[in-house]
């Protein structure tokens, strides 16, 4: 009697996860490294968050780990494709004001009006563009102007040809360019909310999501561990973004990340609502948000 051979059952396919190339995402590298693509395929979006959004709208993934303030301006404005499905990172994001390298801007207040670099609408370069302005109290006839520039390159190509006056991206990642002599910095803003969250699209399978933050989540915890931050982080990142040493170590002592992804902040989501509705990012609202309806709370729990 002749036996045949067990066929194992084909792994369902993996959820695509967005994210951008920047340091903050080591964990997920490290969690994609071990799983080999099994069950989670990471989609990079160079065009950041406004490039995650529409890829999220398009079907083409499932989750991604974002920022902040652009997923909330972006549900705010009714965006109808994804929700919020958990937070990342409970630090501020330190965003560098990048000009050209001959460029005549040496100082914040000369940009009044100005036409800024942005990633695409909606993205977190033209939000804290927005945050600028009301940090530095122009009025509406000063705000900046917007042009798009899709990624990173084409930003820095645009205020070296002086065709923008500036763009904002985080600091870290754009310092190696700026020691290069690329381009200069004049200053910086952070934002008054924690910098990185994670959304679901609508269609995505929720059980799916909720397992790939539960796998995330102890390389998240050992990343952020006392003993990675001294040793195995700074040599991750400098292997990993090709970035100085001394600047992985300065960024490790800024940054801090949840130790519970699957949570939604009740008074993140209003307090980050409230400084986009005085930046003119989103419209005021007669009467609290619901702020359940930005969260998937198949996924994420709601917390104060």
């Amino acid at each position: 009697m002749t036996g045949s051979a067990t066929v194992p059952k084909p792994l369902p396919p993996p959820i695509k996860v967005g994210w951008h190339r920047e340091h903050f995402l080591s964990p997920l590298l490290q969690l994609a490294a071990q799983d080999k693509g099994r069950h989670f395929e990471l989609v990079e979006c160079p065009g950041g968050t406004g490039e995650m959004q529409v890829k999220l709208a398009n079907g083409e993934l499932d989750v991604c780990i974002a920022l902040t303030d652009a997923l909330i301006a972006g549900l705010a404005n009714g965006a109808d494709s994804y929700k919020l499905c958990g937070r990342y990172i409970s630090s501020p994001l330190r965003w560098a004001i990048i000009t050209g390298k001959d460029s005549k801007y040496t100082e914040v207040s000369q940009l009044k009006g100005t036409t800024f670099g942005i990633s695409r609408q909606g993205s977190g370069s033209q939000v804290m563009a927005s945050v600028l302005a009301l940090r530095e109290g122009w009025t509406k006839d000063e705000y900046p102007k917007f042009e798009v520039k899709g990624q990173f390159k084409p930003l820095r190509d645009a205020v070296n040809s002086g065709e923008t006056s500036v763009f904002l991206w985080e600091w870290f990642t754009t310092k190696p360019y700026v020691d290069s002599g690329e381009v200069r910095f004049i200053g910086s803003v952070e934002t008054p909310w924690p910098s990185w969250s994670f959304a679901a699209a609508n269609k995505a399978n929720a059980t799916k999501v909720a397992d790939f933050l539960s796998a995330l989540q102890p390389h998240v915890r050992e990343f952020d561990s006392k003993g990675a931050r001294e040793g195995s982080d700074i040599a991750f990142v400098t292997h990993t973004f090709g970035q100085a040493e001394a600047d992985v170590k300065e960024w490790l002592q800024t940054v801090k990340w949840e130790h519970h992804l699957p949570e939604v902040s009740d008074s993140v989501v209003r307090t980050t609502l409230t400084v986009l509705e005085k930046a003119g990012v989103v419209k005021p609202r007669d009467g609290p948000w619901p702020v359940d309806q930005f969260v998937n709370t198949e996924i994420a729990k709601i917390v104060e």
